[in-house]
């Protein structure tokens, strides 16, 4: 028999009433919705006896737990597990803050993986973002109870010893899948696939309860090679989901543990361990991202054949966002393949990468909270991250001027306006927030010689540019005075001075703008600009051809006003915590870096800034440019879609005559029958979208 029957738990099911189906009474009192209700199974169904076991052992709390493998750093996903486990599942829940508990479990069974250093980062991370668990465990810390426990299932005949290769288990599987689709379609699956013995059932699922103590034994004493054995869950081969295909449960490794030690060669598997963890950690809501989904029949069986509490479980959609990735294989690729510095590098998504480029943990909170969670796929606007930082960094970040790209400007007549300002009239107080007096205040002081940034001088002026040129006048910024210029000194094609004037009469002309500038004595320092580490939004399989070159740039003789002295001394600067965060007038905000090495004192030593995000919403100015965009989009013919269309344009040679989905790629490799069905998915959204475009534009 394939399939493991369950005809005494499913009467038992069927006889039990809805009331029977409710957490217990304590439970009820204090979860007051069922906002996190999902697809319904039997063998998640918790028999009378165990609702009240777990009744009396939570009384009145509810517990969800958030679950991270240390095999990497955590990212802004995780921020927004960490945001639904410790807060918005029990707003959605309706329970009381006194009742809500959330456990800190490392989901620590792939030795081969994880490091110390991921352990440690994972514990500051979740620190630093405020949430505080009410214990930090470590499935590692169950390694004798999992393995206890899979001695119990062999001596029911729910699990076995297995010596099949992986190739084996591959060819098993899809034999299984095609008998399974042949079923779904009505069709004879002895007739479609028919049993081949050796591999379904196969040698070892039906043999003897002793045979297999024997094995598992001598696999934990440590008698065979790694891939020789592996314990595996019998399940149900006649199930339409592939994870019933008698998981894996343990596998041989000779690799010590960074938690548990040496005392381990075999070790349990993510299926077998999780929901186990759950029980016994007294879970009442296993919240997890879709993909998950179709565990959640593995999930149930596990606890039902082991006769174990069943928690509740909760799938919602991952967080996607434009120009990101979020896998955690292709975030190792990025470090390990050096297209980024590491793990904290500004451009990754992760906790650490975000807070080095001056995200707060209100940001990401704030951020993963308007998000909510739906079970809804979707696409995040890289924006709506950016607006929550522009809310929170324009009501905290103290003001300095800056030049990214500084221009020598000498003011021929400083000494005659020095004069007639008298003492002290060069300098001016300035404000460290327009909107925050705590934030107090600092001077500037206008010298003979300033700087100011590229950006805001131009040789051939136009009607519509509101910068220096060549015999044209700007406002000086505190100072109020127009800074005119006479004359520009030029080294070839380089702009090396500009020789200025000040007008400060009563009568002068009241300028377009007014522009920043910082004084001979700014603070020299590096500034490193960073946009999208992707070209498209969507990165696809080839991402590492989408990585954008100009994802970082650094400008390397930057000066910020020196009133910044003292707060980015390197004696504040901590790779665990926010640094300082500064807006740099008219240019965005920025923080100090962890590569900063700049001693106040002494004035000497490397200070380095990021960018955080500029001071504009780009939505807005790219709004007008994307209607255009569509309105040329809509118009391509669905043959000549992947031919025209920006994002497809130039990669493919050959295409099917009928449908015009792409077959090979630019440099004539065939494209897999996955990545076909991908465009053609892809094609069909086109039409649609084009049909509606229409329909609105008659």
């Amino acid at each position: 028999c394939l399939r493991v029957t369950l005809n005494t738990h499913k009467a038992q099911a069927k006889t039990m009433t809805a009331k029977d189906n409710k957490p217990a009474a304590a439970a009820e009192t204090t979860v007051t919705s069922n906002a996190l209700a999902a697809r319904e199974l039997e063998w998640a169904v918790n028999p009378p006896c165990l609702l009240e076991e777990h009744r009396k052992a939570n009384g009145s709390i509810i517990r969800t737990r958030f679950p991270p493998e240390p095999n990497g750093y955590l990212h802004i996903g995780h921020a927004k597990s960490m945001d639904f486990n410790f807060s918005l599942a029990f707003e959605k829940l309706g329970v009381a803050p006194e009742n809500r508990r959330t456990i800190f479990r490392y989901d620590d069974t792939n030795p081969e993986a994880e490091t110390e250093e991921y352990i440690d980062s994972l514990r500051r991370d979740l620190e630093w973002l405020g949430w505080t668990p009410e214990c930090t465990t470590h499935s590692s810390d169950n390694f004798q109870a999992l393995y206890d426990l899979a001695v119990q299932l062999i001596k029911k005949g729910l699990a076995y010893v297995c010596d099949m290769t992986k190739d084996d288990m591959v060819a098993q599987r899809n034999l299984a899948k095609r008998r399974s689709n042949a079923r779904h379609v009505g069709k004879d699956p002895d007739a479609e696939a028919p049993l081949d013995p050796a591999l379904l059932p196969g040698r070892n699922r039906d043999t003897s309860a002793e045979r297999n103590l024997r094995l598992f034994e001598n696999m934990r004493m440590g008698m065979y090679d790694e891939g020789t054995y592996t314990l595996r869950l019998k399940m149900d081969f006649e199930s339409a989901n592939p994870n019933m295909y008698d998981l894996v449960a343990y596998r041989i490794k000779y690799v010590p543990h960074p938690h548990a030690g040496k005392g381990w060669c075999i070790y349990p598997a993510y299926d077998w361990t999780h929901g186990i963890c759950d029980s016994l950690e007294r879970i009442d809501y296993s919240c997890c991202t879709l993909e998950f989904e179709t565990r959640r029949e593995p999930y149930y069986w596990i606890l039902w054949a082991l006769d174990m509490y069943r928690p509740n479980v909760y799938e919602m959609s991952r967080l996607n966002i434009e120009y990101t990735v979020l896998s955690k294989s292709w975030l190792i690729k990025l470090v390990d393949n050096n297209h980024v510095r590491g793990w904290d590098d500004p451009r990754m998504p992760t906790i650490s990468g975000l807070r080095r480029r001056g995200y707060t943990k209100d940001i990401l909170n704030n951020f993963c909270n308007d998000l909510g969670a739906t079970r809804a796929e979707n696409l995040i606007e890289i924006e709506k991250l950016y607006h929550t930082a522009r809310l929170n960094l324009g009501a905290t970040s103290r003001r300095a001027m800056a030049a990214l790209d500084p221009i020598k400007v000498t003011i021929t007549n400083f000494e005659e306006e020095k004069a007639k300002a008298g003492d002290g009239g060069m300098t001016f107080e300035v404000q460290n927030s327009p909107t925050d007096e705590s934030l107090g205040s600092h001077t500037v002081t206008l010298t003979s010689t300033i700087y100011i940034d590229s950006s805001d001088f131009r040789l051939v002026d136009s009607s519509v540019y509101y910068g220096l040129a060549p015999n044209k006048a700007v406002g000086i910024k505190y100072h109020g005075g127009n800074l005119f210029c006479d004359e520009v000194v030029k080294d070839g094609d380089k702009i090396v001075e500009l020789k200025c004037h000040i007008d400060n009469s009563e009568g002068r002309k009241k300028p377009k703008s007014f522009i920043t500038w910082v004084a001979s004595d700014a603070i020299p320092c590096e500034v490193r600009v960073y946009g999208h580490i992707f070209t498209v939004k969507e990165p696809t399989d080839r991402w590492e051809e989408e990585i954008s070159p100009d994802s970082e740039l650094i400008h390397a003789k930057a000066l910020v006003d020196p009133s910044v002295r003292e707060v980015v001394d390197k004696k504040y600067v901590n790779k665990w915590h926010s640094n300082c965060a500064l807006q740099f007038e008219r240019i965005g905000y920025f923080v100090v870096d962890t590569d900063t090495k700049f001693d106040s004192e002494s004035n000497t030593g490397d200070l380095v800034f990021n960018r955080t995000v500029s001071l504009r919403d780009q939505r807005k100015a790219k709004a007008k440019k994307s209607n255009t965009e569509e309105e040329e989009r809509m118009k391509i013919d669905a043959m000549d879609f992947f031919k025209l269309a920006a994002e497809f344009k130039g990669k493919y040679s050959q295409y099917n005559e009928k449908t015009g989905v792409p077959t090979h790629l630019a440099d004539g490799t065939e494209l897999t029958k996955s990545a076909i069905k991908k465009l053609a998915k892809e094609l069909d959204k086109h039409r649609k979208q084009q049909a509606k475009y229409k329909a609105a534009n008659k």
